[in-house]
């Protein structure tokens, strides 16, 4: 069997280097090229068994190439590798054709991983290529917990399959709902919402599935339920957690074999309807009590979606105020302020318990009320302004092995010796400081965790010149 061929398109020499370096721990051949016309050209006389893309090059983008390549080799799988992703753009690379998605700067064992699927995929029948809608929905972030969402969206937007979004209050599960309903087969029919929880129990069966004339006092004419509205297209089941357990039943017969009855009716009514649900709950732990039945669980679960808290993606805090606070000024038709530097930070740092919903009134409450053109810290919320008294916020993980290899990798451009010096002090200066600050200096408990001797650790002291009188 012949060798499998990898190739790689990045105008980027330090990360077409570490790929490089990386994927000869498989068994393929790699070609590396710094444009997409080069790569296009070498069709004509061979093919890749799959290739990895970055979509902002110099020529030809990556979705360009994506395009042009696909109409040759629809089977052969493709990546897509940015640094700079919106929906909208993985979106499009999805309905291009793109095998998968990575964002810089993504681990190098997720690329193995990728690449090792895509490989495997590729030696089956029946390669499917991925078909997506375009969309225009503002989810706004660039952190790798919201690529995650995009990348859902993604790979769900040829198919209409049940989908359950999990997240706190106010972290946006209706606008994934809606991002998934555009980017569907169903996009052209009817997209129908209900808050389960903001509808009395005792209406909430007629809400979604209709009653007949005189079912009940007060019921003076027939009503068309929301099942039926939803026909053909999506109905989007928000705070899915509080619907009384007798409704659950009544939805999980529907969501079996799509008929039932209107409340006080004796006609079976088919309806065709993909059901996407929401939630802040743990259902999970809802079933365990026995408030939410296990069987409609797992038929509502058969996709899942969790949206993380605003507090565990605050890199995107920045843009989502200039975001809000552009789209406020538009809405409100006044001039768009400035935030100040110092302000952005406030608001960075702060926590917000309420996530986006709090962030975006809290935004347009600054538009109002403040009155010079630039928001400073002294025009913010006094609970935004004194963020003393909220515990210390780890910063987000960073890809270091990549940043390191790339680090290494413009050394060695530059011609710098004794890097294995270098690197190593480097290292071990980090790891022995944290650790002795993690044991408040004491030595012993140092040298237990790091696995050495206390005269080690008193000896790396003095070569790595730490502060003696801070270590005992």
């Amino acid at each position: 069997m012949s060798q499998e061929k990898i190739w790689v398109i990045e105008d980027d020499a330090s990360i077409r280097w570490i790929l490089n370096k990386a994927f000869e721990k498989l068994d393929a051949s790699v070609d590396l090229f710094d444009n997409a016309e080069d790569a296009l050209a070498r069709l004509d006389s061979e093919s890749p068994s799959v290739v990895l893309t970055d979509i902002r090059m110099p020529g030809k983008s990556g979705l360009v190439f994506l395009e042009e390549f696909k109409q040759q080799y629809a089977d052969i799988p493709v990546i897509v590798m940015t640094a700079f992703s919106d929906l909208q753009t993985t979106v499009e690379a999805f309905k291009k054709g793109a095998f998968d998605y990575l964002t810089k700067p993504f681990d190098i064992d997720d690329a193995l991983n990728v690449v090792e699927k895509a490989l495997a995929q590729n030696k089956q029948d029946g390669f499917a290529t991925p078909i997506a809608i375009d969309s225009e929905h503002k989810i706004v972030g660039d952190s790798p917990a919201i690529q995650k969402i995009f990348t859902a969206i993604g790979r769900l937007s040829q198919s209409d399959i049940n989908v359950l979004i999990f997240g706190e209050s106010g972290t946006g599960k209706e606008l994934v709902a809606n991002a998934l309903f555009e980017n569907s087969p169903r996009n052209k029919k009817p997209f129908i919402t209900i808050n389960t929880a903001a509808i009395p129990i005792e209406l909430l069966e007629s809400e979604l599935f209709g009653h007949e004339k005189g079912a009940f006092t007060g019921a003076s004419s027939k009503r068309i339920g929301r099942f039926e509205q939803a026909h053909m297209g999506t109905l989007f089941l928000d705070e899915i957690g509080d619907m009384p357990l007798e409704l659950q039943t009544r939805l999980l017969r529907v969501l079996q074999d799509g008929r039932f009855y209107r409340v006080g009716g004796h006609e079976l009514i088919q309806s065709d309807v993909r059901v996407i649900a929401a939630t802040n709950q743990n259902l999970s732990e809802l079933v365990k009590a026995g408030k939410f039945r296990e069987d409609l669980y797992h038929r509502l679960n058969v996709i899942q979606i969790e949206l993380p808290p605003l507090r565990q993606r605050k890199e995107d805090i920045p843009l989502l105020v200039n975001y809000f606070i552009s789209r406020n000024a538009q809405s409100l038709e006044i001039e768009r302020k400035i935030i100040a530097d110092h302000a952005l930070q406030a608001l960075t740092d702060y926590e917000w318990p309420g996530n986006i919903r709090q962030l975006e009134n809290t935004c347009r409450w600054l538009m109002v009320m403040t009155p010079a053109k630039t928001i400073q810290i002294s025009d913010l919320p006094e609970d935004l302004r004194d963020i003393s008294k909220q515990p210390p916020q780890s910063q987000p993980s960073q890809n270091w092995q990549f940043q390191l290899a790339a680090d290494i990798q413009q050394n060695l451009i530059n011609g710098n010796k004794n890097l294995s010096n270098l690197y190593t002090q480097t290292l071990e200066s980090v790891l022995y400081a944290q650790v002795l600050e993690h044991t408040k200096g004491h030595k012993i408990n140092a040298a237990t965790i790091l696995g050495c001797s206390r005269n080690t650790i008193t000896r790396k002291i003095k070569e790595l010149k730490l502060n003696p009188a801070d270590y005992k």
